[in-house]
């Protein structure tokens, strides 16, 4: 005998409202009273309003290179970042950094200091204004605590509204993640234990002094150079198809360009290195190669056949990063 099926329930429909809607979790019930949770609710408005990918969410922030730099090529580093409206009172500093412990979204010291993590998963397609709304939650929470995370509003601020924009923007390097830690030679137990796990996965890397943005790094095969560059992607890769069609595009003996990803809206072109080639050996070649850049991108003469094959080559071999 078959069974009888059971009479299907519509879900309520979000309820007529006057005013904002406040921003709940996802699986809690909707403020609006309609019995559903918010996600399935005015949280699906929410969602719809900010998912449409930002494609330079740092574009107008100093050091916009370094920015996509530090999110997407280098484990450990911090920066000292610098309010437009100056640092609230109890909030010594606050700092960028690469990761923080437990992917925490942010950290408030005891002593009062903010950290904010950049290299985890955003809720929306504006990683300005998911970072953003972190920050603003980090400046008052409770010292000694981290900070979860949260789907911004999609009215809210953005980076670009929150930092100094004549502040600078410079990177600090470290070997590893003692940073975490206010007194990380004392660190021991699980604390330590975590340290030294996340130490030992941290692939040795150095920002070039000579130019802007190029990140070289050791891996266990060969080095590489990676370097961020802000020109307009198709004339980026018309200069370096010039350059390599001339022989001019690598950084010395056994090096040689292997193509470019697209990272947050900008061309990260990427360079191949002898194991043995260390950071300070590459600072030279990259500086007389970021003048033979200079001279091909101003170059507006058509593409001959042989460079157009070169661009072709440099094009097949991109990859895009979101």
């Amino acid at each position: 005998m078959a069974k009888k099926r059971r009479p299907q329930t519509k879900a309520a429909a979000p309820r007529a409202t006057t005013g904002d809607i406040p921003v709940v979790g996802a699986r809690e019930p909707c403020p609006c009273g309609s019995g559903r949770r918010y996600k399935a609710c005015h949280g699906r408005e929410a969602a719809h309003a900010v998912t449409e990918l930002v494609q330079r969410p740092f574009e107008g922030l100093p050091g916009e290179c370094d920015w996509v730099a530090l999110r997407e090529l280098v484990p450990a580093a911090t920066v000292e970042l610098n309010l437009a409206d100056g640092l609230p009172e109890g909030v010594p500093s606050v700092t960028l950094a690469t990761v923080l412990p437990m992917a925490w979204p942010a950290l408030r010291r005891d002593n009062g200091a903010v950290l904010i993590g950049l290299q985890n998963d955003t809720p929306s397609g504006d990683i300005s204004r998911d970072l953003a709304d972190t920050l603003r939650r980090a400046l008052t929470a409770e010292p000694g605590t981290p900070v979860s995370a949260e789907r911004a509003p999609g009215d809210g601020p953005r980076l670009q509204d929150l930092l100094d924009p004549k502040g600078g923007f410079t990177p600090t390097l470290h070997e590893g993640f003692e940073f975490w830690l206010e007194d990380a030679a004392n660190a021991s137990g699980e604390v330590a234990a975590s340290l030294e796990r996340a130490n030992a996965a941290a692939i040795p890397t150095a920002r070039l002094s000579g130019v802007d943005a190029a990140y070289w790094c050791e891996t266990p095969e060969k080095n590489h150079l990676r370097w961020v560059m802000a020109h307009p992607e198709e004339k980026l890769l018309d200069a370096l198809a010039r350059l390599h069609a001339a022989g001019a595009s690598s950084l010395g003996e056994n090096t040689r360009l292997v193509g470019s990803f697209r990272a947050h809206g900008l061309t990260v072109p990427v360079w191949d290195l002898p194991k043995g080639m260390p950071a300070e050996d590459t600072e030279k070649p990259a500086q007389e190669l970021a003048e033979r850049l200079a001279e091909a991108l101003a170059d507006g003469t058509p593409l001959t056949p042989e460079q157009r094959r070169a661009r072709g080559g440099l094009t097949n071999r991109q990859v895009t990063l979101s």
